[in-house]
């Protein structure tokens, strides 16, 4: 049954005045706006807290470049499984946290940040972090460009396993010089059985608010608050889809959050949404049987969502989501090739996915190593979509430290009933914000522009208006670094999505 203990308001999960609404909205409006260009869901990490040198310590991955950046990080927290964190509209980190503790820009413990989801079990791995998938989820505040909203939860029951409450804490990074403050911690917007982990969101379809959900325990009832200016309300339920027992492994939305896949290799296999941003709810649209596999772990959709990804320990599967027949697209594209990482029993399986800002998917190995798989080309049939196994090395050892970030970049739902704030405009913006730095330049230099929900087309032609390159653009890309070998001389690059282009002239410098 749903059980709502506390209808969570503005001023409960403050212990600070905030402003009046009205005189946020125009900050609410940048936070939107600046949502849209670089940062927010750029840095992954990663590792161990810094007690040994390398290969002990922790790892971080930032796409903010457009490719992935990877370095070696001291600090004083263990990521595990339960990871997650947020940047800024520049891509510098704002705080994370491990389910036990959050952590601040330096890597140490944020003020108020220990004492996270208490129970026995969370006691049992303090400080290092839990060990649970997407347990954790941080909302900007709708209402408060410096606040956010920390969903979270942990093992209550024993010996079930279960998470018997949601908690929410609140970040308020205005306080101590901008390192932030947790001024909120652990209140209980739920009471009642969950499923582990399974906490992800959804923009509401008037590009401001949030949909947040989880899944009852034993149960086929999907929960959902709304976050608005107000702060978190609900929840409400919805009977949809299969009955869960006791499962592992990941949901996920689409890119462009029309679809919700809920995957576990056990009993339950993928079950596949319609989703709709207005009021929250879920249409059943198909299930996939994945009896083949040890369990499921990790799923993830292709930047257009048509293709899934079904981590399975020592199988990869994909799934056409657009197909007829969803159980015949069922696909083996990758068999673990029995690496081990830095030797036996560590073995580079495929755990925990993640679709990256760069449009690429990487998967992690379940284990202790210092191994990334990568899916390079996601929207492609089958094998084309080429799957590189342990493609990444990294600094030190991860476990699981696969970020839980939504799609902070989606806009509003533009044209539909729930768009009532008007704030569509915003995913129209003239020529997608591109810059193109530096210029000059030597044929090295970076694209920025707003992530678009459809892939594009970048061209470049040199001053008689020959074509001298061109390369497609994935969906959701927010940055694309360049290294062209050019003559020296005046060059127009030309992005395009859809029926509209962004033109940007550049010199090469080269001699």
């Amino acid at each position: 049954m749903v059980v709502c203990v506390h209808r969570v308001t503005f001023m409960d999960l403050s212990l600070h005045n905030r402003k009046r609404l009205s005189a946020s909205m125009v900050a609410v409006l940048l936070m939107i706006s600046s949502a849209i260009g670089q940062g927010l869901d750029n840095l992954w990490m990663g590792g161990y807290e810094n007690f040994s040198p390398p290969p002990w310590g922790g790892s971080d991955v930032d796409f903010v470049t457009g490719s992935p950046v990877i370095s070696l990080q001291a600090r004083d927290i263990d990521l595990y499984h339960t990871a997650t964190n947020i940047t800024d509209a520049s891509g510098n980190l704002l705080f994370f946290t491990n389910g036990v503790v959050v952590g601040k820009q330096d890597g140490d413990t944020m003020q108020n940040g220990s004492g996270l989801n208490p129970s026995d079990y969370t006691d049992n791995w303090y400080p290092a972090g839990l060990l649970l998938y997407q347990a954790n989820l941080i909302i900007p505040d709708p209402g408060d460009p410096n606040h956010y909203y920390l969903f979270h939860s942990t093992i209550d029951n024993l010996p079930a396993f279960t998470p018997q409450y949601l908690y929410v804490s609140v970040i308020d990074m205005s306080l101590n010089g901008g390192e932030g403050e947790v001024v909120s911690k652990n209140l209980a917007i739920f009471d009642g059985p969950l499923q582990i982990g399974r906490l992800n969101a959804v923009r509401h379809g008037n590009g401001r608010d949030w949909w947040v959900y989880a899944h009852e325990y034993n149960s086929d009832v999907f929960l959902r608050w709304l976050v608005t200016p107000q702060g978190p309300s609900g929840p409400l339920s919805q009977n949809v889809g299969l009955y869960k027992p006791l499962d592992a492994g990941q949901v996920v939305f689409s890119q462009d959050g029309q679809r919700f896949a809920y995957y576990t290799g056990d009993t339950t296999g993928l079950d596949l949404f319609d989703v709709d941003r207005c009021d929250g709810t879920f249409t059943y649209a198909g299930h996939v049987d994945v009896d083949s596999v040890q369990y499921g772990v990790g799923v993830s959709f292709s930047p257009s969502g048509r293709f899934l990804y079904l981590s399975a320990v020592t199988e990869l599967y994909q799934v056409d989501a657009d197909a007829t027949d969803l159980q015949a697209s069922l696909t083996v594209i990758a068999v673990w090739d029995s690496t081990y990482s830095p030797g036996f029993p560590f073995r580079t399986v495929f755990g925990a996915s993640k679709l990256a800002p760069d449009g690429k998917i990487y998967i992690s190995t379940m284990n202790s190593t210092d191994k990334l798989h990568v899916i390079n080309q996601p929207d492609s049939l089958g094998l084309a979509c080429d799957v590189v196994q342990n493609g990444i090395t990294l600094p030190t050892y991860w476990k699981n430290s696969i970020p839980n970030h939504p799609n902070y970049h989606l806009g509003a739902l533009d044209g539909s009933i729930c768009d009532s704030l008007g704030l569509g405009v915003v995913d129209r913006k003239p020529e997608f914000n591109l810059t193109l730095f530096p210029n000059p330049n030597a044929g090295a230099f970076t694209l920025s522009f707003a992530p678009q929900p459809v892939a594009g087309w970048l061209v470049v032609y040199d001053v008689n208006g020959r074509l001298v390159h061109s390369e497609g653009i994935a969906p959701w890309s927010q940055l694309k670094r360049m290294h062209l070998v050019l003559p020296a001389g005046v060059y127009q690059c030309r992005l395009i999505f859809g029926g509209s282009v962004a033109v940007r002239r550049f010199v090469d410098s080269s001699h």
